[in-house]
């Protein structure tokens, strides 16, 4: 059986007044997707968002609704671009990437904060509207080299001409809350022009960043937050010259509700020609969660959301998934949290419906072969069912560590007897984020180990649960954990 994972958000089968999108209530995605863009193909909308250090990174999540989401694809495979072994990679490489689809390809621009902009585009196949996963994705390309060169969006004009607006990460800049335009070469894989500041938000709309750009209707349009991700609000400007100068307005913001950012997002339309807009909102915890606002046009500008605030019908639908691993290779919601896969940490053992994790070395930054999912924005209850079997070999013994995991900023642990007997392991999370474990030898009558404890948010992401398997010292084999199942309710 194929791994199965809902994203509920629905709350009636009946369809609203804004075409083809069914009622629903926010937010879309209760998982910790940060940063996402949007956009449609034929009937078919396509979204991905920040990765940072997980791998597969730039995930693909696909929709008929903008409702209802599955991961179809990832556009990094194996291997975090630029990465080379113990790079820092906690919370970097893969910031705010923008989506758009150009002559039958599929193009994500991205900014890696010690590097510069990348962009990896599909090979061509994107005909009539249609398209088909998995991609075949093309390497990446450096297009801009250089520090603090964040969230780029690309736009190909009418004209044949290709811009790209981005903006600095302070951190690495030096400079902060300025937006800035180039022009990239026809291919839209080098740059023709250098960077110039188009704005300056210092004073007025502080920390704007995360551009996305548009044309529509004789005017180029920039959709960014401002104030802040935990604070701030949505900006639009629009000009009928790329390089400005730029008329702008606040177009959605918290206002009364408790909505709060609302954070970077995407502008898509569906097609009936009716707006929507796709955003992140940060909680803490269990990350940035999506949500969606409508969107009407008035005298050309964008109105969000419910008069400018968001649309605030919770979603109180809980989030499922579950794993049988019976696949020969593992479902794209799971990711390796130290920037590359390493063959040699997981076996798909599918004849026997099992994930085997290999006992891997560790470094001082974290445990390369993590393997993590989002969690998920609501309560739930995570259970494996797992045995541990570590080497025999005495020069590893009392060394290896494995078990169920709930990583942040900082790291709880759950560990199955060494006994290579199956055992349950279960976590509990409630809203606010307070786990506690509990183990099982029947997967019925379940005893608490250890304290409870508040899970803590990563490096610019949520935390994430999974599992682990590490040792601190190198022979020439390993011991293992084998996983049957695992399941969110």
């Amino acid at each position: 059986m194929r791994p199965l994972f809902f994203f509920c958000a629905c709350v009636a089968a009946c369809f609203s007044l804004f075409g083809a999108v069914p009622e629903y209530a926010n937010p879309v995605l209760p998982l910790d997707y940060s940063d996402p863009d949007v956009i449609r193909i034929g009937d078919t909308y396509l979204m991905t968002s920040s990765s940072f250090n997980n791998v597969p990174g730039l995930q693909i999540l696909v929709s008929e609704d903008l409702v209802h989401w599955r991961i179809a694809d990832a556009a990094i495979r194996h291997r975090l671009p630029g990465y080379e072994q113990g790079d820092k990679v906690l919370g970097n490489f893969v910031w705010a990437p923008s989506l758009r689809e150009h002559d039958g390809r599929l193009y994500i621009f991205y900014g890696d904060p010690d590097r510069g902009i990348y962009c990896i585009r599909t090979q061509k196949g994107i005909t009539d509207g249609t398209i088909s996963f998995p991609l075949t994705w093309e390497d990446p390309v450096l297009v801009m080299p250089g520090k603090g060169l964040i969230d780029p969006c690309p736009l190909w004009d009418d004209d044949g001409r290709v811009w790209l607006v981005h903006a600095l990460a302070g951190s690495r800049a030096g400079l902060k809350s300025v937006l800035l335009m180039a022009e990239l070469n026809a291919d839209a894989m080098s740059v023709k022009t250098p960077s110039r500041i188009i704005f300056d938000g210092h004073e007025g709309q502080p920390t704007c960043e995360g551009p996305k750009l548009y044309r529509r209707n004789g005017y180029y349009y920039i959709m960014h937050p401002a104030g802040g991700v935990a604070t701030g609000w949505q900006v639009v400007q629009r000009s009928r010259n790329i390089y400005g100068p730029y008329e702008r307005r606040v177009t959605l913001q918290q206002g009364r509700t408790d909505v709060n950012g609302p954070h970077q997002g995407g502008w898509v339309e569906t097609p009936e020609g009716r707006s929507w807009f796709v955003h992140f909102q940060d909680v803490g915890v269990a990350g940035r969660i999506v949500h969606l606002q409508p969107v009407q046009w008035i005298d050309d500008w964008p109105v969000m959301g419910r008069n400018g605030e968001p649309v605030t019908k919770r979603n109180t639908h809980r989030f499922t998934r579950r794993d049988d691993f019976d696949s020969t290779a593992l479902a794209l919601h799971w990711q390796w949290a130290g920037g590359y896969i390493d063959p040699k940490w997981s076996f798909c053992d599918a004849e026997n419906g099992i994930l085997r994790l290999y006992s891997a070395p560790a470094t001082e930054e974290l445990m390369p072969n993590m393997l993590l999912q989002k969690i998920p924005a609501t309560a739930f209850t995570a259970t494996a069912k797992v045995r541990f079997m570590p080497s025999k070999d005495k020069r590893l013994l009392g060394d290896e560590r494995a078990g169920l995991i709930v990583f942040g900023r900082k790291v709880f642990m759950l560990e199955p007897p060494c006994t290579g007997e199956w055992t349950y392991l279960r976590l509990t999370m409630d809203e606010h984020q307070r786990g506690r474990f509990y183990t099982s030898s029947d997967g019925k009558k379940w005893t608490p180990a250890g304290e409870p404890f508040q899970a803590e948010k990563g490096y610019w992401t949520g935390a994430q649960v999974g599992f682990f398997c590490t040792r601190t010292k190198t022979i020439n084999d390993s011991g293992w954990m084998d996983i049957d199942w695992f399941e969110i309710l």
